[in-house]
C-alpha cells in the first residue's frame, strides 16, 4: 500500500502533481478505490473544474465517504484548488451545491475582483505559523486559476487579495488545503509539497 493516495475521481488535472511527487521520490499511488484511499497513511485531493461536478463525481464513486474517514482518522490530508473548496459547507457556483462540510464556510464568486477568473501569479500573506507553511514567507508567489473563493475561514493560514481578500491556504488539525496549485507555484509551492510529504511521513 502506498503511503499517499492521490484521489482519482475522474476529473482534475493531476499530471503536474504526479510529476512533482515523482521528482521527490514520494511513495504514492493514483487511485479511485475508496478502500485504498482509507488504507493510505495520507491523501491528496487534487482539483480542477466545477464544485458541483467534483462533488457529484466523489459521491458517485464513494470517495466522499473515503475523504471523511481519512480526515476522521487524523491522517494528513491535502486539498488543492477545487479539492480545497469542496472541503467547505457549500458553494454558490452554478446555482449552488453542498460540499463535504469538513471545514465551516462558504465558497462564493469574487465580488470585487477586477476580472474573473483570477488567473496568474499573486502574493501570499502568511497569517499564522503551521508546519505546512514552514519556510514560506509573506510575499511568496503562488499560481491561481479560480472564479470562486472562501472569503473568511477560522482555518485561515495564508490570505491573498485580488479585489477581495480570500483564503489562499487553510489548515485545521490534519487537514491542509490550498486555493492555488502548489505543483505549479515554483519555489513556494515546492516547499509546501515538501512540507506535506514530511508531515505525511510522520
Amino acid at each position: 500500500m502506498a503511503q499517499i493516495a492521490v484521489i482519482d475521481y475522474g476529473g482534475g488535472n493531476v499530471g503536474s502533481l504526479i510529476a512533482a511527487l515523482e521528482r521527490r521520490g514520494a511513495d504514492f499511488e493514483l487511485t479511485g478505490d475508496p478502500a485504498r484511499v482509507v488504507a493510505a497513511r495520507a491523501a491528496i485531493l487534487p482539483g480542477d473544474g466545477a464544485f458541483a461536478a467534483t462533488m457529484e463525481a466523489l459521491v458517485a464513486r464513494g470517495l466522499d465517504r473515503a475523504v471523511r474517514l481519512t480526515v476522521e482518522a487524523k491522517r494528513p490530508f491535502l486539498g488543492i484548488c477545487v479539492g480545497m473548496q469542496v472541503l467547505f459547507d457549500s458553494s454558490d457556483e452554478y446555482g449552488g451545491a453542498a460540499g463535504l462540510g469538513i471545514l465551516p464556510g462558504e465558497v462564493r464568486r469574487f465580488s470585487q475582483a477586477p476580472r474573473v477568473p483570477h488567473m496568474g501569479w499573486n502574493d501570499l500573506v502568511i497569517e499564522r505559523t503551521h508546519p505546512f507553511v514552514a519556510g514560506v514567507a509573506t510575499g511568496a508567489w503562488a499560481y491561481f486559476l479560480h472564479s470562486y473563493r472562501v472569503a473568511e475561514s477560522e482555518a485561515l493560514l495564508a490570505s491573498c487579495t485580488y479585489g477581495d481578500r480570500f483564503a489562499a491556504i487553510v489548515a485545521s488539525e490534519n487537514v491542509m488545503a490550498t486555493q492555488f496549485h502548489p505543483e505549479k507555484s515554483r519555489a513556494a509551492g515546492g516547499r509546501l509539497i515538501d512540507n506535506f510529504l514530511a508531515i505525511a511521513a510522520g
